[in-house]
């Protein structure tokens, strides 16, 4: 009998979606959100004065209620999709949740606008008029600030509207030409076609990989120009909107979205190229190991070959992957230790290896519940355990935030991953101290240096690449040659021309989907700056190891109620527009460079 179960539960949260029940529940919460929409057209305005106070209080507490509701209800069939992906039923129902956004996006837009046209002192006699509108102050002073980056009413309706069929129809281009690609390799003798997310670049066979990409990059360019009017038109008209606003670049909207300082930002890239050339050593020793003078952009994620044989081990089962996490976590402070027991025992994880599971991983919250669920597929691998982990560090990043009302308990992207790479970074270095194999250290090396050129490389060509195209952009439309043209430049530069001469990818921009996320703008940086803030927190771990479990408990509470940089200094104490905080993140991924040199210097350790 395993000691953790490889299903979760789902039916102790809500009524099962072919049910009579469940029908009732969505159908009830439809008409909910439906009145209250209506509801947020004939809200008084906001004055100093007590009279329009009470109908504003009691709309925001039903707007909280249905807001914890709809997130637990699109995270239940979430759930039940991904664990069922044939089911046409759980997609129907996906779609139905889906068709609700505009009312959603209706009551935000008329709260964001009334507290904008509200005078400062009417504002704030608001928010100071009850204890449960002052738990919220950070909430209510974030959606006024929203409503500085947006039109006129009549003008944002308006843009709103147009985006169906304008911006987020190129992004739906995008996705039905991506969905429709398919990309001709050889395998066990056959042509075959596969889908661009079934092609690999990990094989321990160079000539596999190498094929792999050239008929990749073959596909892609046969839709080049097509995605090049679309990334064109997604980026003419955030510029359009960007000057209709007087916003002063294309940042200042990323910026505002990740509640971030563009002096952080500065700050962080400015350390990032001054220090990762120590990748480069990296680079050059992972070529020297498979036999190359220079790695190519599809060599950077092949394995390892075996250096030893003895005390490896290439297959961990889930109820010992499991174990490790829970040992691991602990190790760190009980209370996350424990956490991870109660979510790996209480039946918050989906982990089995069966048919008929959507690809990929998440976790996913249940506000109403207080609780999580973890969606995977174990395959008895190290890489498993990874992901195990990661997620658990999302799942108690909610924990956390439980008992925070509604409102603060959302976080920026750049702040979503801390707590996932944070635990990652957890399991890896205890993985590191206790294994004998000098050939698994060094795959749990190449694993972690591999993330680190990703962030610190790869992430900062896709900035580089759209920062450019965007002031470009402003004087007219690129052709799909001059995005390549861009893209190559900035890979040469965010890798420190550390490839072979004939080893990039100009044409990367052809198939990355961030860049086609019509809703979200520079889906980038906020990766960076996630791992950097997480690889810190490490490194201050490892220093100050008796109080800084709780700081960053603290750290975790705060990222729901205070600006990004904030956050940070009153909890951990650095201030993230000074080099001091990101160098220590890069003085953890130089320690492991060496680490990674030294293991292959010495032949003679296991």
């Amino acid at each position: 009998m395993p000691t953790y179960p490889l299903n979760w539960d789902l039916d102790s949260l809500l009524p099962r979606p072919d049910s009579t029940e469940f029908a009732a529940v969505l159908e009830q919460f439809s008409q909910s959100l439906t009145a209250l929409a209506d509801r947020s057209e004939q809200l008084p305005p906001l004055s100093s004065t007590g009279t329009a106070w009470t109908p504003w209080g009691n709309f925001l507490r039903e707007f909280e209620r249905l807001e914890a509701l709809g997130g637990d209800l699109l995270s239940f069939i979430g759930c039940h999709a991904a664990a069922d992906a044939g089911n046409k039923h759980f997609r129907q129902i996906e779609a139905a949740l889906s068709a609700l956004d505009p009312l959603r996006e209706r009551m935000a837009t008329n709260v964001e606008f009334a507290f904008r046209e509200a005078s400062d002192d009417g504002f704030k006699a608001f928010v100071d008029s009850d204890d449960w509108l002052k738990q919220n102050r950070f909430f209510l002073v974030q959606r006024r600030r929203n409503a500085q980056m947006r039109l006129p009413k009549g003008e944002e309706t308006l843009a709103a509207d147009l985006g169906v069929d304008g911006i987020h129809a190129w992004g739906r281009l995008y996705d039905r030409l991506s969905g429709d690609l398919r990309i001709r390799v050889m395998e066990k003798g056959e042509v075959v076609e596969k889908s661009p997310g079934q092609i690999r670049f990990d094989s321990a066979e160079r000539t596999v990989r190498q094929n792999n990409f050239f008929a990749t990059d073959k596909a892609w360019k046969g839709i080049a120009d097509s995605c090049a009017d679309a990334l064109n038109h997604i980026a003419g008209t955030r510029l359009t909107l960007y000057r209709r606003l007087q916003l002063k670049d294309h940042l200042a909207m990323p910026l505002h979205r990740n509640r971030m300082r563009r002096e952080t930002l500065e700050t962080m890239w400015s350390v990032v190229s001054a220090r990762k050339q120590v990748l480069l050593k990296y680079l050059a020793a992972k070529a020297r190991l498979l036999g190359l003078e220079k790695l190519s952009w599809y060599d950077t994620q092949a394995p390892l070959p075996q250096i030893d044989e003895g005390g490896g081990k290439s297959e961990i089962g889930y109820d010992e992957g499991a174990q490790l996490v829970t040992r691991t976590f602990a190790g760190f402070s009980p209370e996350l230790g424990e956490f991870a027991r109660h979510a790996l025992t209480g039946g918050w994880v989906e982990a089995e290896n069966r048919g008929g599971k959507r690809q990929g991983a998440f976790c996913t919250g249940f506000p109403s519940k207080k609780q999580s669920r973890v969606f995977m597929t174990f395959t008895n691998t190290h890489d498993n355990v990874s992901t195990l982990a990661h997620e658990l560090g999302h799942a108690y990043h909610s924990w956390i935030l439980r008992e925070q009302p509604l409102f603060l308990q959302d976080y920026p992207m750049n702040l979503a991953e801390t707590a996932s790479t944070f635990a990652e970074a957890v399991l890896a270095e205890q993985r590191l101290r206790e294994t004998p194999s000098r050939s698994e250290k060094l795959a749990i090396l190449d694993h972690m240096l591999s993330d680190a050129v990703a962030y610190l490389m790869n992430i900062h060509a896709r900035f580089l690449f759209e920062d450019r195209f965007h002031q470009e952009r402003a004087n007219g439309e690129l052709s799909a040659a001059r995005f390549s043209e861009l893209m190559l430049a900035a890979q040469k530069e965010a890798y420190l021309d550390g490839l072979a001469g004939d080893g990039w990818y100009p044409d990367f921009w052809v198939s990355k989907l961030h860049f086609y996320i019509s809703g979200l703008p520079f889906y980038n940086f906020p990766y960076t700056f996630g791992y950097l803030l997480s690889t810190g927190l490490y490194a201050l771990g490892a220093d100050a190891r008796e109080g800084f479990p709780e700081q960053y408990r603290q750290l975790l509470l705060a990222t729901g109620c205070m600006e990004t940089e904030p956050a940070v200094q009153s909890t951990v104490g650095y201030d993230l527009s000074e080099p001091d905080f990101w160098n220590k993140s890069l003085d953890v991924v130089e320690r492991r460079v060496g680490r990674f040199l030294e293991l292959l210097e010495n032949r003679h350790e296991t």
